[in-house]
């Protein structure tokens, strides 16, 4: 055994960020065919060029020595075409070509096999020694015996063989150079009699074994008997097939983590060079902590041959930086997700100083310059590969109750609740003043069919399919006529007045309270709640009106609406005499029903679309017992989508009339992420319930097509999309279990069960249990 110089120092580089894999160089340029490398060439240690503390061999050969001798101004990108050709990798590189060919096996099931069908577990290590040699960029490698196992040594001792055939390196990583740059430098200012420092080098060495073959196959057929085992799914080449164990209710987390771990680019992304693009500057992220302990979470994942991963590091991480989710509770899979990757965004933020953006009124400017200007404004300040895949674009649309159309609102109230607790509610949500109430009606064939009014009512009686309208009135409203209006078309040949009231009524009654003694009372008391209705061609003509004959605003609607009549009716709706006529005194004693027969021009004037929906009151789907039939993803979408009021906490500031408004909101989508996730709400929480949904939804797998749902397109990205991945949760809110069904391998789906890793046929993917659906974009072909 040699003993090297006493004055011969050595110092370790086996960490995982200089850890270095030898591979076939056939087998990388398949991943990375663009790649240049460093070219060294392998001679004996006897030649000329000295391998320094390693020169001395004894005459047992425990020792295999050579040199690798660098080709200078020599960047390899093709193998050279006599002898045998490997490529020195970092772990980085080496987990990239890995995922390279796993898809490229699982795209192309029926093609030629390639290197990819190799062993993946078969990774074995060979420690190295290596010396420098400053005049000549020679690195002197010696592998001993004593420090590795009898079988690696005679791999190494095959590998190297450089008697009979030559030898080539191309080294990719970068990491010899910086030993001999790191070298020089040392020596600049160390003595120039120090002699060479050896280097400890654990080397991977993968794809080059020679086991005997009959063992290799024996060795399959025993890993695929069980599609279970070790908490991963064993099967040859199954890279990415490996389960989370749970440490205690982190079944929600394993299954936002195993989608993540499968989405495309994401898994490119963190198995390369991510922490270059680390941003420990950012205020907003949490110093790369996040993006470092899932990114070393995902190559565990993806390493070959690996068993099931207890995530206890990104664990703590995450229970650090997000406290809700420390301790062992369980929590939404969902919340995780959402936390998880605006973390990896700010942890990997490109931009390190964030300018300051002012964002600018529309100003009439067409939609499309408009959000592509805020675009634009979000990227110069967020700029990630969490925004490269993730991210897309809304269009939201406030509109003013008061300034453009009335709107519903929203309110919640006591499941076993009075109608008084109704109108208390609504009130707040409609900002009544003090001396205003409120007068809720049952509305049945445009027609008031009761008024509930008993404080102590239970709003149980209230049934599912009940049309309920809301007035709002003064509160000294008994003082006065209450009068409702029915509306109804005149009908333009007719000749009597029979077949003018047989016309069908339109749109919603409406109740006002007056002072009534003659028609023309009744006939200003309907325009004056109508006015609220008018069109901007009816505004117009009313301003022009009081411009020329100097008329009060009043008068100016009047004379709008000179082909309207009135009709006083029973309680049935059944007509009681003649037109009423405008200077005829008439009974207000009680309650008065009158229909209004709208001629052709009133069409013009006022907006029958908007009389048909005052504040109906309902009651959502939520609280119906009727049993829960399944729906489709694009109806769920088109609920998403659809016009919604803002809630009373919510209130807009209105920059036309200058209050705050509880306006209506409607979302468009406008420009679409490359990795779309879908959340289904199934938990819905209030002061009052608790409730999770078990409706079945049907979503597409192969083809979800959002064209239609698209505001904007500009022709250069798909609005097609695949299913890729689901979080699915099993059982109550209060509890429960989350799993994840994964696409990996071609068209394979797998159920990723904590540690366990099952396949799964894809006609079993479509549950009641999915909560969150991952899907990435189809390219138009």
């Amino acid at each position: 055994m040699e003993v090297p110089p006493e004055d011969t120092s050595s110092y370790t580089c086996s960490s995982d960020n200089h850890r270095l894999y030898l591979v076939p160089f056939r087998w990388w340029k398949e991943a990375d065919p663009d790649g240049q490398g460093v070219l060294y060439d392998a001679l004996p240690a006897s030649s000329s060029y000295y391998a320094g503390p390693m020169k001395i061999l004894n005459i047992f050969k425990s020792d295999l020595a050579f040199n690798l001798i660098r080709k200078e101004n020599e960047h390899q990108d093709d193998e050279n075409g006599d002898g045998r050709n490997y490529a020195l990798v970092s772990a980085d590189m080496w987990l990239h070509a890995l995922k390279w060919h796993s898809d490229v096996k699982g795209a192309v099931k029926d093609g030629k096999a390639s290197a990819a069908e190799d062993d993946m577990t078969d990774v074995y290590p060979l420690q190295l020694k290596l010396s420098i040699l400053q005049e000549s960029n020679t690195l002197g490698v010696r592998i001993s015996k004593k420090d590795n196992a009898v079988e690696c040594f005679r791999r190494a001792c095959k590998i190297f063989s450089i008697e009979s055939e030559l030898l080539h390196i191309l080294d990719f990583s970068g990491q010899t150079t910086q030993f001999l740059l790191n070298d020089k430098n040392k020596n600049i200012k160390d003595s120039p009699r120090q002699l060479e420092q050896d280097i400890l080098l654990e080397l991977q060495v993968y794809g080059l074994s020679d086991l005997n073959r009959n063992k290799d196959m024996k060795k399959d057929e025993m890993v695929k008997t069980s599609s279970k085992m070790n908490g991963s799914y064993c099967e040859k080449g199954s890279l990415g097939l490996t389960g989370l164990q749970n440490l205690g209710n982190t079944c929600f987390m394993n299954s936002s983590l195993q989608c993540l771990a499968h989405t495309p680019k994401l898994v490119d992304y963190f198995l390369g060079d991510h922490r270059k693009e680390i941003n420990h500057d950012n205020p907003l992220g949490m110093n790369g902590e996040i993006a470092m302990a899932f990114g070393d979470l995902l190559k565990t994942l993806w390493a070959p041959g690996a068993t099931s991963v207890p995530p206890r590091l990104f664990k703590s991480k995450l229970a650090h930086f997000a406290p809700q989710f420390s301790g062992f509770n369980q929590h939404d899979s969902q919340e995780l997700l959402a936390f998880l990757l605006d973390g990896l965004h700010e942890d990997l933020n490109r931009v390190k100083c964030k300018p300051y953006v002012e964002a600018k009124d529309g100003d009439g400017r067409p939609d499309e310059d408009i959000a592509d200007e805020y675009w634009q404004n979000h990227l110069a300040r967020n700029d990630s590969i969490i925004v490269d895949v993730c991210q897309g674009q809304y269009r939201s649309t406030l509109v003013c109750p008061i300034c453009r159309k009335p709107t519903p609102v929203t309110v919640t109230v006591p499941k076993q609740g009075k109608f008084e607790d109704l109108v208390s509610a609504l009130g707040v949500a409609c900002v009544l003043r003090d001396d205003q109430t409120l007068m809720v009606a049952e509305v049945y064939n445009n027609h008031i069919i009761r008024f509930l009014g008993e404080p102590t009512d239970s709003l149980s009686l209230i049934r599912d399919d009940d049309r309920l309208v809301a007035y709002k009135l003064q509160n000294d409203f008994d003082k006065f006529s209450r009068i409702v209006f029915v509306q109804q078309h005149i009908e333009k040949n007719s000749s009597s007045e029979t077949q003018k009231l047989s016309s069908k009524a339109f749109g919603l009654p409406l109740v006002a309270c007056g002072e009534i003694v003659k028609g023309q009372d009744i006939h200003d008391l309907y325009f004056k709640v109508l006015k609220s209705f008018r069109t901007t061609k009816a505004a117009a003509k009313s301003c022009t009106e009081n411009h020329d004959n100097t008329a009060t605003e009043d008068e100016g609607v009047d004379a709008l609406d000179c082909d309207v009549k009135f009709y006083l009716t029973d309680d049935n709706g059944n007509v009681k005499g003649s037109e009423i006529m405008m200077d005829v005194l008439l009974d207000s004693t009680g309650q008065l029903n009158v229909v209004v027969c709208w001629s052709a021009n009133m069409l013009e004037y006022y907006d029958q679309r908007l009389l048909s929906s005052p504040a109906e009151v309902y009651k959502p789907a939520l609280f119906s017992k009727r049993p829960q039939e399944s729906i489709s993803l694009y109806k769920c979408l088109e609920a998403f989508l659809k016009e919604e009021p803002l809630g009373p906490e919510d209130m807009w500031y209105c920059p036309s009339c200058k209050k705050h408004r509880q306006a209506s909101k409607k979302l468009d989508l406008w420009r679409l992420p490359e990795i779309l996730v879908i959340h289904l709400k199934r938990f819905s929480y209030s002061r009052f319930l608790k409730n999770k949904l078990e409706t079945y939804v049907d979503f597409p797998i192969h083809d979800l097509d959002l064209s239609t749902f698209v505001a904007y397109s500009n022709g250069r990205s798909s609005h097609r999309y695949m299913l890729y991945a689901i979080s699915n949760h099993y059982g109550s809110m209060g509890g429960g279990h989350y799993t994840a069904f994964i696409r990996h391998d071609g068209d394979r789906w797998y159920d990723f069960d904590d540690n366990y890793v099952s396949p799964i046929d894809e006609g079993r993917i479509k549950t009641s249990a999915a909560y969150v659906l991952f899907y990435r974009r189809l390219e138009d072909v």
